[in-house]
């Protein structure tokens, strides 16, 4: 049977209050722990602040992660950062930029990261979520330099080509995974048919030797458009993404009414939906193997966990400040 990859989007940036979304680093873990029994080889993660508010702050991400890997030891789960967990920082000034690497750079145990391969607008309304060509090959160099297997988001064809750009030049390397990203404004919507053609394109590029033939693809798409992607993307052949980052609500009852969702309900009802297409569920140890990663060594992660302390980040974090002049994180922890 093939095996198919659940990856679980807990928390988001921009989820708001009133849904059941995990949002200090105990809630995340627990969630994370819960949604990895249920069937989630990877967990994608966000952080929040005091606020509630997406944060790309280090020390959020170094307790969620030791959280996970200390309190949990039997769960093996992949363990997936964002690189763009709040747009005040995705304006393509050096300090944004530093910003939103600073927990890769920092906190042992990250498998995975974002790498979103463009910038495109939001939506109506909705800003410029900003990834410029500088920003990406920093960031795809750290990847390389950490251990850290880059997560390709594409929200459009014109991104695919340009993950095969950076590829073409060492920035990243093969085996690389594709997230489609759909049902944004700015980008492309989130339909069958849409899934094909983003397919369709991976294929065209991998055929004119634009992209390496070790190519891997999940799907996910957004609110009312989850389950069309995710039905979509098994049919496929792909990989699939859950989670409130993504998606609130579950359904609707007999009478009309929403049904609001939680990410083990969501994470729950991927794992049906993979079986009953005739797929089994990968366990994090085979999505590890089908994505290149290393075997997790969780003895050595919570060592290095352990070695690393919160004052060493909260130096990092200031002397960010320091060298471009910013105090993002002052103003962000005065709320």
């Amino acid at each position: 049977m093939a095996k198919t990859i659940i990856t679980a989007a807990l928390t988001g940036a921009i989820t708001p209050h009133g849904y059941d979304v995990p949002e200090t680093p105990e809630e995340i873990a627990k969630t994370a722990y819960e949604c990895w029994k249920a069937g989630a080889a990877i967990v994608h993660l966000h952080m929040r602040d005091d606020n509630g508010a997406g944060v790309m702050d280090p020390v959020k991400f170094y307790e969620t992660i030791k959280l996970i890997r200390k309190n949990y030891p039997d769960c093996d789960v992949i363990i997936n950062c964002t690189s763009s967990g709040d747009n005040r920082v995705s304006d393509d000034s050096p300090y944004g930029n530093a910003v939103r690497m600073l927990h890769h750079a920092n906190v042992p145990g990250i498998e995975m990261g974002t790498f979103d391969a463009g910038t495109f607008n939001w939506g109506i309304p909705g800003g410029i979520f900003s990834n410029s060509p500088t920003f990406l090959t920093t960031l795809g160099n750290l990847y390389q330099e950490r251990n850290i297997k880059p997560e390709f988001e594409v929200f459009d064809m014109g991104m695919i080509r340009a993950v095969g750009v950076y590829w073409k030049k060492g920035i990243v390397k093969a085996p690389l995974h594709f997230q489609l990203c759909l049902g944004v404004v700015g980008g492309l919507a989130a339909t069958p048919a849409d899934v094909q053609d983003m397919l369709a394109y991976i294929q065209r590029l991998q055929a004119e030797g634009n992209l390496p033939k070790e190519v891997t693809v999940s799907g996910f798409g957004i609110g009312k458009g989850h389950l069309p992607v995710m039905f979509s993307a098994l049919a496929n052949g792909c990989h699939v993404r859950v989670g409130m980052e993504d998606n609130v609500v579950y359904g609707y009852d007999k009478e009309g009414k929403k049904i609001l969702a939680n990410n083990l309900m969501l994470v729950e009802r991927a794992a049906r939906a993979v079986e009953a297409y005739g797929n089994e569920v990968a366990t994090s140890a085979e999505a590890r193997e089908i994505l290149g990663l290393a075997p997790l060594d969780h003895e050595a992660v919570v060592k290095a966990l352990d070695a690393l302390t919160i004052e060493d980040l909260e130096k990092a974090k200031a002397e960010a400040s320091e060298k471009y002049g910013t105090t993002y994180f002052a103003a962000k922890s005065m709320g």
